[in-house]
């Protein structure tokens, strides 16, 4: 009896288990597959207003650093009088005044911008001459270059008359003219002013007064200033400005179907055309940060460099002129746009080429970090072999940039850099190259080879101009930036 009531329980138990596992497998089958998070996920955003906002300013300032970058001319050239069609010609070399992305201060500079919105604009650029030369670009609102001029360049050094037409130009193209249809209708150029040898500075600014800007329709004389002397601030600013810059840009530029995705983002933050830029204090908020954090993001680009950035794998110099798959420096592909390179490129240089020239007329290294692969340290004193046979046809240079700014470096000698026009002011190697130095103070004796850092973190920078073959198929190599170990 006990047995029979104890089987009956068991069998009992075994139907009410076997109910709940049914009930349990049929609460599960009730369930659809996917449609919400994993159980137990929260949301990881405290405020959606602040946070969309971030998020989509930190895409935008990454999109727009191509932009941003190349307005800040417009900006300067304002700052120091001047405007649409206005020609800044440098009667000397830029020192730290010009706050220009990576600059030279070897050769003068020529800069000047437009608005075709107006109509179309002439560029009238001479031919070269015993004296000077002219090398440089002419580009649209994103930096992409409509053309070259010079001898690498539309011209091929004969000079002539470019003529810029609006992207919505419909009238007939005059003959004699180099015609460049621009995609946007805010337009820059900048040309450099190269001395032949035995001229001068003098010589090649002159040569620089022969270019002519002005409207197709009205052809009034060209107006030039000489800002040597004048701070020119065309520096990105990191900050809410950043986006007063982008709507600037986008709300006069024709939108590019690859860029509608941005445009919206755009509309997100209050960047519209036909409204007004007023952010409120969330947004104001949310831009601020998101342009800072771009800014350290492409700052750490440079520290923590993709393996074909190195030009030679056993040495610590990067390549400036890095391009896209394609060989050019848009950086859109067919199948995307290349949205981080881009910016990164953008983010501390302007006025790159059409194109990767084969071969390249001019190869253009820079470093952050010595011969042992540390950070180099302004406040530290570092040294550098230049060997006897550079590979360059015309001149080298070394310039040191401020890594925070990418710009010269404010200091008390207002000295930039070296360059092989001053080698008979420097002292020799025993095998005739030269050692450089830089760092807050010279090497007693060796002043004239010194670059001060004022105690900023720098980041040297090496020009070859008329690159020969050792340099283009980087069978030569450059040495590596060297620390000095100084007794203490």
């Amino acid at each position: 009896m006990k047995y029979n009531s104890l089987r009956t329980r068991l069998t009992s138990l075994l139907a009410i288990f076997s109910l709940i596992t049914s009930l349990a497998h049929a609460q599960a089958i009730d369930e659809p597959i996917g449609g919400k998070p994993p159980a137990g996920m929260k949301s990881s955003i405290k405020d959606y207003d602040y946070q969309l906002k971030y998020m989509r300013a930190f895409e935008v300032a990454n999109w727009a650093m191509p932009a941003v970058g190349i307005y800040g001319f417009k900006r300067a050239t304002e700052a120091v009088g001047g405007g649409e069609n206005t020609i800044l010609a440098w009667s000397k070399v830029a020192t730290a005044k010009a706050e220009l992305l990576t600059a030279n201060n070897v050769t003068p500079y020529i800069l000047a911008m437009t608005n075709l919105k107006k109509g179309p604009v002439v560029v009238d650029v001479p031919a070269k001459s015993d004296k000077a030369l002219l090398y440089g670009q002419i580009v649209d609102h994103w930096q992409y270059a409509i053309a070259d001029v010079g001898p690498i360049g539309v011209d091929k050094g004969k000079g002539g008359k470019y003529l810029l037409l609006p992207p919505d130009y419909q009238g007939e193209e005059p003959e004699g003219y180099y015609i460049l249809r621009s995609p946007s209708y805010r337009v820059y150029f900048a040309f450099r002013s190269v001395k032949a040898p035995g001229a001068t500075t003098a010589d090649a600014y002159a040569y620089s007064k022969k270019i002519r800007m002005y409207y197709l329709n009205d052809p009034k004389p060209t107006k030039f200033i000489d800002p040597s002397d004048m701070r020119f601030p065309s520096l990105p600013q990191y900050d809410e400005n950043f986006f007063r810059d982008i709507y600037d840009i986008f709300t006069l530029e024709k939108v590019k179907e690859q860029d509608k995705i941005m445009m919206g983002y755009l509309s997100y933050l209050g960047i519209e055309k036909g409204k007004p830029f007023k952010p409120d204090a969330t947004t104001i908020k949310a831009m601020r940060q998101a342009a800072a954090d771009m800014y350290f993001y492409q700052q750490y680009r440079f520290t923590h460099p993709e393996k074909n950035m190195y030009y030679w794998p056993d040495r610590q110099w990067q390549d400036v002129l890095t391009p896209d798959e394609n060989g050019n420096f848009s950086y859109v592909l067919d199948d995307r746009i290349d949205i981080d390179m881009r910016a990164n490129r953008y983010f501390f240089a302007t006025y790159y080429p059409r194109s990767y020239y084969t071969p390249p007329a001019n190869i253009y290294i820079y470093t952050m970090l010595d011969k042992d692969g540390n950070t180099i340290d302004g406040n530290k004193l570092y040294k550098l072999k230049i060997p006897k046979d550079m590979p360059v046809k015309q001149f080298w240079s070394l310039i040191l940039y401020d890594a925070d700014t990418w710009a010269f470096i404010y200091n008390r000698e207002n000295k930039a850099g070296i360059s092989s026009y001053e080698m008979d002011k420097l002292k020799k190697d025993p095998d005739g190259g030269v050692t450089l130095y830089f760092g807050p103070k010279p090497p007693e004796g060796l002043e004239t080879n010194w670059i001060p850092t004022a105690g900023k973190r720098v980041a040297p920078c090496i020009r070859f101009y008329g690159a020969k073959q050792g340099i283009i198929d980087r069978s030569w190599k450059m040495p590596d930036v060297e620390l000095v170990k100084q007794e203490k």
